[in-house]
């Protein structure tokens, strides 16, 4: 096998020479690169935009803490309720208030019935009840024996309807 030599004209030398300039120019030319920088993408390290972020964080943190305040709140509340309407509390307050049902029943006998009275007390807990009749009116008198405060009740007989 000979190598034989491809001679070409010159204008053909040219025209290659020139494509091959034309495709070097080209292509070089989105071989462009550049400096790698390295930038950090929280504010806290990179300065830019950083009090938006502080204001962002102070805020998350506030409704957290409120959104606590509302749910111990709401705990507190439902706790509350719960012991509220256990058998146990029912139970007591049905009690006291027939206990108390009794004692003003008691008390309404004394002042008008068959044969009323004109004065009478009793203890309730820490204070001395106590009451009075003119025949116009009754005095309620009520004596906290805590803190020595004392509650005044006037009522008029003739407006209740008891009498003829």
């Amino acid at each position: 096998m000979t190598k034989e030599k491809i001679n070409l004209p010159l204008h053909y030398k040219i025209i290659i020479l020139w494509a091959l300039i034309l495709f070097v120019g080209i292509f070089a030319t989105n071989l462009r690169a550049d400096e790698i920088k390295f930038n950090f993408k929280s504010p806290s390290f990179s300065g830019i935009g950083t009090s938006a972020h502080y204001l962002t964080i102070e805020q998350q943190e506030f409704s957290r803490k409120e959104q606590l305040k509302a749910d111990l709140k709401a705990l507190e509340e439902q706790r509350k309720r719960d012991e509220e309407n256990s058998v146990i509390s029912r139970f007591t307050k049905n009690l006291e208030s027939r206990i108390f049902a009794q004692i003003s029943r008691q008390i309404v006998e004394q002042l008008f019935g068959e044969n009323p009275e004109t004065t009478g007390s009793f203890t309730l807990f820490d204070n001395i009840i106590s009451w009075s009749s003119d025949g116009t009116y009754i005095t309620l008198t009520i004596f906290n024996t805590l803190d020595g405060t004392t509650t005044e009740i006037i009522v008029p007989i003739g407006d209740f309807g008891f009498g003829n």
